[in-house]
Parts: structure tokens; sequence; C-alpha cells
């Protein structure tokens, strides 16, 4: 029988509380109700998915109880929403997730706030006694839902009576100066809790001010702040004052992302970050960086897993990117996000003579530096001089540069190899893309769901065009890769979907890599438990390999980068013999004829050394075995 509404139902309704009014109504979900231990403690809520706002809220709450004011740290998901209307003093740090929505952690508490704002039966007096401050954590190369959780939290409890003590801050964990503004509101909002003065507030009983809502930022009339939007790094940053110095690869506020012309990619925060990290900057949008394994090769220490899988020598290879700039924000992003985020290109463009010229000499300068390094003998340093291949996979998205192609063209010319790498973001740039040595598409997760939670792309359509991407590559008539980073926990439980991508793309070779664990940032809260183990990989692959049903073989593997191939079997084994390596001459002089090839006219064989399941594990064994003595404490 449907629920109706007598008048004296309503006037009953009336003297119900407004935790017993929406428990009645939202019947959808009752959960048991936890008494916190300290009723009366005021709370300190992190509304968190990878960490980053549980980390600020941690820190916020020990300056609170350093200056004696002492709050219960809360996780939403524990916390039961109908107990709010008992509480006098309430502090949120949220983060903004998956369209402008809350985390996991926080979803039945935004749901429950927003319904009761929503709800005339449970009125604008239900939270009058309480007194409210929230801090948003997001990016803005998000747009309009840049820390929207944030704002619509503040409005939900003012919705509800609450008052604001002080305004929403707004942490751009891309900015380069989350930190600095998280302080910023931190201190303000302690000397507002201690009863000290502040401006644009009235200092009320107990040390609490409320703030005037006239100046509230959304009703300024359409009037631009001088707050500069600057997508850039998660380091420490100049201030947001600096309108004049400051440009940003988003919207610049106030000139439609104009500044005196078009602006460059590479602001100076950006360039010293970088730099710190051993980056070196070319121009204002590309950057090369000497790798590793070009040093451990250099040495006589072998390379790294390409030079096991196709044949690159490590130590003439040169790492670098046209584009600084990416279309995600992968978890996993092994480079912390110390780069610009867009999704078109919208800054200075550098001539590509002039990058691959820059790239070559200051790589080449990098090398030299190794002169004298215990095991670099000359020939190997010499050859070290003359790079021979390009991987364009440095940082950012490649493909986004406008010149590619040109820069290809002049790589080339130079008998310089291609291998580049792109996030499967910009389909359209794939088609128009001249052959390359070997073209990568990273294929991060299997699902639309996991791919969205796993490399936060910035695109509303992103799920349309990964899978545009992955059918370009059946046009290419040259080499084609899956890249398959596997993260515990994150997208290793896909097998099923992972093999159904297979048919999309049909590529030639499909490596899986565990995760490098590079440490926890401001955007990643990954650790060594979200690191697989080779078996873990090799396991993986193997299954993969199973249910392609002999189309996909395991073919090569490298041990220290815990990184397996998965190779076409009917291209790339003849008469039992594998060739996945290649034939670089061959290839550029198939690139120089103009005339039409295939992966299978450059192929070459693979050293047996290199093949899955040799002793070598992939090791050169030309090269020498360096193993560090490790000392660690055991407990008895």
């Amino acid at each position: 029988m449907p629920l109706t509404f007598t008048p004296a139902r309503l006037t009953l309704l009336a003297l119900l509380s407004a935790t017993t009014v929406y428990c009645f109504y939202k019947s959808r979900r009752l959960k048991k109700i936890s008494l916190n231990p300290n009723p009366n403690k005021p709370k300190l809520f992190f509304v968190s998915q990878t960490g980053t706002s549980k980390t600020l809220a941690h820190r916020l709450h020990n300056l609170l109880a350093s200056k004696n004011l002492h709050f219960d740290l809360i996780d939403p998901q524990s916390y039961e929403p109908e107990d709010l209307f008992k509480e006098k003093l309430v502090i949120i740090i949220a983060s903004t997730w998956e369209d402008g929505k809350a985390p996991q952690n926080a979803k039945f508490f935004a749901n429950w706030l927003a319904e009761s704002a929503g709800d005339f039966r449970v009125g604008s007096l239900m939270l009058s006694e309480c007194k409210f401050a929230v801090f948003g954590v997001g990016s803005r190369a998000y747009g309009e839902t840049f820390n929207a959780l944030a704002k619509d939290f503040s409005r939900w409890l003012r919705d509800l009576g609450a008052k604001e003590v002080v305004g929403v801050g707004e942490g751009d964990v891309d900015a380069g100066e989350l930190d600095m503004v998280f302080e910023e509101w931190s201190g303000r909002l302690a000397r507002v809790l201690k009863g000290e003065s502040v401006e644009n507030g009235e200092v009320c009983g107990n040390g609490v001010v409320v703030i005037d809502e006239s100046d509230d930022d959304e009703d300024d009339g359409g009037v631009e702040s001088d707050i500069v939007d600057l997508e850039d790094i998660a380091g420490k940053g100049p201030s947001r004052r600096s309108f004049v110095e400051a440009q940003s690869n988003g919207k610049l506020n106030g000139e439609n992302g104009k500044l005196n012309g078009q602006k460059e990619m590479v602001t100076p925060v950006i360039r010293a970050s970088l730099e710190k990290q051993g980056y070196k900057i070319i121009g204002s949008h590309s950057g090369v960086k000497i790798c590793r394994w070009t040093k451990s090769q250099l040495r006589g220490r072998g390379g790294c897993y390409k030079h096991s899988f196709y044949g690159i020598e490590s130590h003439r290879c040169m790492e670098a990117t046209p584009s600084l700039a990416c279309a995600n924000k992968c978890v996993f992003c092994w480079r912390h996000h110390t780069n610009p985020v867009g999704k078109s290109w919208q800054w200075k463009m550098d001539d590509p003579l002039e990058i691959v010229n820059s790239a070559i000499d200051l790589h080449t300068k990098m090398i030299k530096q190794m002169k004298g390094v215990p095991g670099v003998t000359l020939e190997r340093l010499n050859e070290g001089l003359s790079p021979r291949h390009c991987a364009l996979s440095l940082v950012g998205e490649p493909i986004m540069y406008p010149e590619i192609n040109t820069l290809v063209d002049e790589l080339h010319r130079r008998r310089i190899s291609t291998f580049l790498v792109t996030n499967a973001q910009f389909p359209e740039k794939i088609q128009m893309l001249k052959p390359v040595t070997q073209l990568y598409v990273s294929v991060d997760a299997a699902t639309k769901e996991s791919l969205k939670a796993i490399d936060r792309p910035l695109f509303g359509d992103f799920w349309e065009r990964f899978i545009d991407s992955l059918k370009s590559l059946t046009e290419k008539q040259q080499r084609t890769v899956y890249r398959l980073t596997l993260v515990k926990g994150w997208n290793t439980e896909d097998l099923d979907a992972y093999f159904n991508l297979f048919s999309i793309g049909q590529p030639d070779f499909i490596e899986i890599k565990g995760v490098t664990y590079c440490g926890s940032s401001a955007t990643s809260k990954l650790t060594m438990e979200n690191v697989p183990w080779h078996s873990d990989v090799k396991a993986f692959s193997e299954a993969l390999s199973l249910k392609s049903k002999g189309e996909y073989e395991v073919a090569c593997e490298h041990v220290h980068s815990c990184c397996v191939l998965l190779a076409k079997t009917e291209k790339f084994k003849v008469d039992g013999q594998w060739f996945t390596w290649i034939d670089y001459d061959k290839f550029h002089d198939l690139v120089a004829s103009g005339k039409p090839f295939n992966s299978k006219d450059y192929m070459a064989a693979t050293p047996s050394w290199a093949v899955y399941g040799a002793e070598e594990g992939g090791f050169d064994p030309v090269q020498s075995r360096y193993r560090k003595e490790r000392h660690h404490k055991t407990t008895h």
C-alpha cells in the first residue's frame, strides 16, 4: 500500500527528530549506529581516495593538538552521519574524485548530506548548533569539477543551518603549491579557533568566526580573481599572487589562457623542479634525461628489457619527449605528476629540428660526464656519443606535439630508431602518425571502471578514445605493442577483459611489466605491496597466452625489470625460433626507400639468452653481472 500523508501523520512527523525522519524515509541503507567514544569532541574528517587528504588531515590534527585544540580524526565510512546534529564543530578535508563525486570512503556520508539538504522535511535548522570548515583537494585540470565536492560539502552544511567559520580552502595537487595553500588555510583556521583576529570575519563565542557570505567567490558577479591556474607540479611553487610571472597550461584567469601571446608549457616552476630531478629542458616544452640503463650498459653491467626483447643498445639510447604534457594523471606515474596536464595543444610550439639538435647535444653532454666512471671503456663511451635509438617515452604524451611526424622524420634521417609511447587518448593522432620503429599503446586497465580509477584521465569520453586508439593500431603496418603495467590491487584481476582487448588492436607484442615503486607522492599512495613479484608477472603472462590459444606465446623475459614479452606466434616464431629483435639498418633503409613495408620486413633473430625460460633471465652474458651486497638486519 502506498504511503500517504494524513494531517495527523504530518503532525507526528513534525515532532520527530531529523535523524528519525531521514532513517524512516531512506530505508535503502540503515547502518548500525556506532557511537563515538568522545561525543563532545570536535571532529576532523578525511575524505580520501589515494591518501592525500588523509595525510593532510593528520597534519592538521597535529597542528591543532599543538595549540591545545583536540579533535577526533574520523574516517567518514565509520561515522553515522545522523550524528552530525550532535556536533558543535566539524572540519572536513575532502578530495574530489570521479566526475566531481565523493571517494569510496565518503559516498554514503556525501549522499546523506546532499539528500538531507534537499529534503524539506529536514529543514534548515538541523545543524544550527554546528560550526564547520572545509578544505578541498583536487586538480584544476578537471575544469568545472575542481574541488566540486568540497564546495558541495560547504553548501550542504550551510543549507542545513551550520555556520562556516573559514571559507573553503582550495588545494590543487598539480599547481605546485598544495602544501603552501594548506598551511596558510590551516594557520588561519587555528587562529580562528583560538579566538584571534582574522580578515573578513567576526569573532564569535568560543573563538569562532562566521564568514560574511557576501564576499563568497560564488557570488562575485563574474569578476575573475587574481589566482593563477597553474596545473604544473606537485611540489613547492610560487605565490598565488604571482600573476605576472606565472603562466598555466590551463586557462589563465581573465585572459583565456593567453598572456602576451601563447604561453610556454615549461614555466619557471616546472623547469626548476624537473632540472632538480636531472631532466634537461629543451626550449619551452621538450625534455631529455639519461636513463639508468644507459649508464649501466656504458659500464658493462647490462641493458634494459628493450635490449633483451628488441636488441636496443642501451648505452646508445636517448630518452626524450617533445611534449611534457599529458592527458592522464595515473596513480603509478613514476614522475609523480611533475609535468603539466592538458587535453589539447595550447602552448607555444618549438621547431622540431631544434628539438632534435638540442636533445642530441644535451644527451651527449650527459654521456661525456660518464668518462672516468669505473667500468666505462673508451669504446663504449664513443658509441654512446652517437645515439642510435630514441625512446619517446620520457614523460608526458609525445604524440600531442603537433609536429611529431617532422620530428620522427628527422630522427630517422639520422638513422636513429624511434620507440614511441602513447597513452591511448588521441586516436586521431595515432592515425596520422608516420611509421615509427615500434609504436606502444599503454593499456593500464581492461575495463572502463578500472581504467578511470588507475589513469585518472582528463577526457570525459576516455573509454571511447581508448578503444579507438587500440583500433587505430590495426591500420599500422609496422611493429605495435600493448604495454601493460601491473599494479597489485588495481588491475591484475581482469584476465578475460584484457584478452578481449587483444582482438581490437591485434598488436604484434604485449609487454607485461610490474609497476615500478618510486615512493609516495601527494597524488599517489602506492606502496611496495602494490608491486608484483616477477613470478606474479610470469603467471599473469602465461595465463593470457593460454587464453589466446596459441595466437600469442611468451617469448622473452627480463627478470631484473620484472618484465615479460608476449609475441604473435605466426609472425615472429619461425621454425621454432623467435625473431623479436630488430634489424635497425634494414628498418632505416626501408624508411628511406619510401615504399610500403611491414613489421616482418625488419625483424631479426632473438638470442637464446633473451628467450623466456633461459637460465640468464634476459641478462646479456657479454655484460658483467653486478650484485650489490646487502646487509639486512635480522631478528631472532
